[in-house]
Order: structure tokens, then sequence, then C-alpha cells
């Protein structure tokens, strides 16, 4: 939190630290002894490496933590946020948490501003930390901010200055064996997805194609929320992102609740208070298999992938069991 490349809390390099064979910190703001406030502590450290500069602070800035500007995402983000507010997650003292991918901040955009018309305040949002969260935390109209991650400049200021912008780590966030774990406690979460099928499953590691794209990191584990939303554009490149079945399951189907696009908002049939809270709204509430058909009308229906029998990874569920297999493509 101090130094020339203060760049946010360390959580991710905790769990790491205390099961690497061997942990080198690498600093340019070596200090004398004690180091606060510590996160990863002196006895998970085998070397301390002094160097002139370690970076830039401010390339943790990328450009998925930068608010959209596409009309169609602005619309997906407000959808979300109306709807939190009609059925009734947008409470005093509820929880929330939003990622930092552009729909996502724009969607915190337009609850900060719900917020505020209705005065009602959350008890805490989990982190990652934006400008967004942590001038949400300064109004008021957060309680705390529990932080995984710090995605600008401004969340690496907050946590340093605000007693009430605390740092946290997967033990106490994502750990499915933790006593701890407080992912169950947020009440409503929104999340991307590549891909998402007629029966609310999710993809977030593969493309259309078959292709990896990235790790999952905590997604599933938000999936624990009370509400699980995922915030996607209907097609990317003329592909429809709502198909008949996911390329790679992530995410299943039960456990995510509403599928907000640009052309309406799918809610899964398991939320049956979720759809009685909407009814009589002006929402556009849409079955997920004419959302289908509506994208398979206008882009068409993609070809299949080719896959060769040659394993590339595997995706584990939370408690490890194994969802899927990521296949070589032929």
């Amino acid at each position: 939190l101090n130094g020339p490349a203060a760049c946010g809390l360390l959580g991710f390099a905790l769990a790491d630290s205390i099961y690497a064979e061997r942990v080198i910190v690498v600093t340019d703001n070596l200090v004398p002894f004690p180091c606060l406030p510590w996160q990863i502590q002196g006895n998970n450290v085998d070397v301390v490496v002094e160097v002139p500069s370690i970076g830039d602070p401010s390339k943790i800035v990328s450009g998925t933590t930068r608010i959209t500007r596409s009309p169609d995402r602005l619309r997906i983000a407000e959808l979300a946020a109306r709807f939190c507010a009609e059925t009734g997650i947008l409470h005093d003292g509820f929880s929330f948490q939003a990622g930092a991918g552009g729909t996502t901040l724009a969607f915190a955009i337009y609850l900060r501003e719900l917020m505020k018309e209705r005065g009602v305040t959350a008890s805490f949002a989990r982190g990652g930390s934006t400008k967004y969260m942590v001038e949400m935390l300064r109004d008021g109209l957060i309680g705390a901010i529990l932080d995984g991650q710090t995605f600008d400049l401004d969340g690496v200021a907050s946590m340093r200055e605000d007693p009430r912008h605390v740092d946290t780590s997967p033990f106490t966030s994502y750990n499915f064996h933790g006593k701890g774990n407080f992912a169950s406690m947020v009440d409503v979460a929104v999340l991307g997805a590549t891909e998402v099928d007629v029966h609310f499953n999710g993809n977030v590691v593969t493309h259309s194609d078959g292709r990896l794209l990235h790790g999952i990191g905590g997604w599933q584990n938000c999936l624990a929320a009370r509400t699980a939303m995922l915030l996607v554009p209907s097609f990317r490149d003329r592909i429809p992102v709502i198909v008949d079945e996911v390329t790679t399951l992530c995410g299943p189907g039960e456990l995510i609740d509403v599928v907000v696009t640009e052309r309406g908002i799918a809610v899964n049939p398991r939320r049956q208070d979720l759809l009685d809270a909407v009814k009589g709204s002006d929402l556009p509430i849409r079955d997920i298999h004419d959302l289908k058909a509506e994208l398979d009308r206008l882009c068409g229906v993609p070809g299949k992938i080719e896959r060769t029998t040659d394993p590339v990874a595997v995706v584990k569920w939370v408690d490890g069991t194994v969802l899927d297999t990521v296949w070589r493509i032929g």
C-alpha cells in the first residue's frame, strides 16, 4: 500500500506464499521492521530481493477495467440495475459484487444512482475495488469494501487511508472449505461469460470456437451469491452468446439465476420468486429459448467444432469435481 510502486493488496499472493516451496519477494521499497500493514508473513518468505523499480503501478489498470461506451452494453448494465430494484434485491443493508469488466462497472454506476434515488445503503460490497466503488464508500452508500483485488490506484489509496476498506484473501472469500467463507452472504453477484446455454449453464474459459481464453478466477465462487446474474451481449462478432449447449461447462445452470442481454432478461425458471417479482413491470423479461431463437435467425447457427481426443485442460468445480474437459481443436 506504500512506496513508489504501491499496487494494492496481495490476497492471491498470500495463498502462494503459504504453499510454494520457495518464496521470493521482490521490492523497490525495503523498510525497517515492521512493514505495516503486512499480508504476507515473514516466516513464509525465503528471500527478499531489492531492485531499483518493480514497475509502473498505473499499469494495473487495463482495458477491461474501464466503463464501456457501447450503447448495447450500457443498456445491459442499466437493465441489470433496474432488475435489482424491481425485484427487491436492492434493499437497505443489501450486499453486492460487481466485477471489473466494462459492463459490470457501468452496472455499478447505475446501481449507485438507484441507491441514491431510493435512499438505500449497502452493508458491504465485495471487491475487486475500483474508483467507482471507492466513491460509493466515501459517499456513505457502502458500509465497507471487502477487497480481494485492487483494480486501480484509487482502490490502492482507499485501502491505505480508509479502515472500512478491508483486505481479504481467497481463504475468507472464495474458499469452499473455509468456515469464514462469505461468498454466500452476497445478495447479488454480477458477472460476465463467453457463453450461456438454454439450461443457464455458463462458460468463461473458451469461446465458441473451443479455444482457451483465460482462467476462471473466482467466477465459480461468485455463483454462491443469493442471486447470480450474467451480463452478456446477445452476440459477439456475429456469433450468438446464447447457445443450445455451452462449449465448456464452467458453472452449472442451477446456480445461475438471471441472464441479462441488450435484447431482454431471461430468468431461470427455478427462481419463481424473481419471476413473480417482475410481473407487471416494464422490464423486457424473455424466455431464454425465445432469445436463442431470435439470435439464430439473426446470426445463423454456428457450425460444430472439430475436436481431437487430446485433452488440453480440465475444468473443476470449487470442491474438486471435474465438470468438463477442454479438447485440442482438430
